[in-house]
């Protein structure tokens, strides 16, 4: 067997010394070093010499694999130092590739901008809890158990007591609980409804302000979003108020501006009515003022709620509302 081992190392080493290709070296250390190569299936036969044979067979197996995998390895190592140079083939002088960068997402621009502009006119930002209490999402807004203007908000509830906020008036009333007049604050945050279209989603952002004081009347809130409008869309838009109806603000008003589609004209977008609902409002109603204790004889004041999304679509034309969530990349490169 030792001499077969000698031969066998020959013969390799032989073969070995003419290798180029290393697809062909791969080939060739498998038949004889893999596990049913020609070295390996003679190793497998020391065992079965007899005993004085054993230590001699394989010692010299052992030698020759060592030294064919050696020589392997400085073949790879020679193939290798032939490869060109690719560094020779860069072009200097080209132009660098910019790597892409991220940016702010169109709904977080909008309400960075609705922030600054009501920031300049002395509001506040303040922040809530997501999971709030039935007593502040409802109750404290004049909405009690069996009220029947809850059905307006389609709520989910975590449990009997503890709800997903519909809106971030919450916001308003644990302020007021904390400190006394004058209050002047805006609350924005996500908010939480069953309600899912093209539309709507069931989670989407929401501003709301308020302002409390002594003398405080509808003529404030009207110039104050007046003033909003005209910051957000341009100083050519105009601007109407509706009577409605909310259970926390009495007299209730929606605020519409002119179609920024049609111009007024009339369209798909606005109905034919010339005019799109961006936000509600109202003074605050008296009833709200009970329960954080302060006295309705002696403050006033307005509060006001807007959809995000709503006024991203309407500053950007965008006719779907699931694109802000769809992360498609096209979309969010316009912005």
């Amino acid at each position: 067997m030792i001499e077969q081992l000698i031969e066998l190392e020959k013969t390799a080493l032989k073969e070995l010394d003419a290798v180029k290709d290393p697809s062909e070296l791969e080939k060739l250390r498998i038949s004889y070093l893999g596990k049913k190569g020609i070295l390996t299936s003679l190793m497998r036969k020391v065992g079965t010499l007899p005993q004085e044979q054993r230590a001699d067979a394989g010692r010299v197996s052992n030698l020759v694999k060592s030294n064919l995998s050696r020589r392997i390895k400085e073949v790879i190592e020679g193939i290798e130092s032939l490869k060109p140079d690719q560094s020779a083939f860069i072009d200097v002088t080209l132009p660098g590739r910019k790597p892409l960068r991220g940016h702010l997402h169109p709904i977080t621009l909008v309400i960075q901008e609705v922030c600054q502009i009501f920031i300049k006119m002395g509001f506040k930002i303040v922040k809530g809890p997501n999971v709030e209490l039935d007593y502040y999402n409802f109750e404290a807004l004049n909405l009690p158990k069996d009220h029947p203007a809850r059905d307006m908000q389609d709520t989910f509830y975590v449990s009997d007591n503890v709800v997903l906020r519909t809106h971030t008036s919450p916001i308003q009333v644990r302020t007021m609980e904390s400190q006394r007049p004058p209050v002047s604050i805006i609350a924005p945050g996500k908010v939480y409804r069953r309600d899912s279209d093209v539309s709507h989603t069931p989670m989407f952002h929401q501003v709301e302000g308020l302002l409390v004081d002594k003398q405080v009347s509808l003529g404030d809130l009207k110039g104050t979003l007046t003033s909003f409008v005209h910051q957000m869309f341009g100083s050519d838009t105009r601007i109407r108020f509706r009577p409605s109806f909310f259970p926390f603000t009495e007299p209730s008003a929606e605020v519409d501006i002119q179609c920024v589609i049609c111009g007024g004209k009339g369209c798909r977008t606005c109905s034919q009515s010339g005019w799109l609902e961006i936000l509600g409002s109202g003074m605050v109603d008296p009833e709200v003022y009970r329960f954080v204790d302060y006295d309705p004889e002696l403050y006033s004041g307005f509060a006001f709620g807007m959809g995000i999304e709503r006024i991203a679509m309407l500053k950007y034309g965008i006719d779907d509302i699931q694109l802000f969530f769809k992360n498609d990349m096209r979309f969010l490169k316009q912005f």
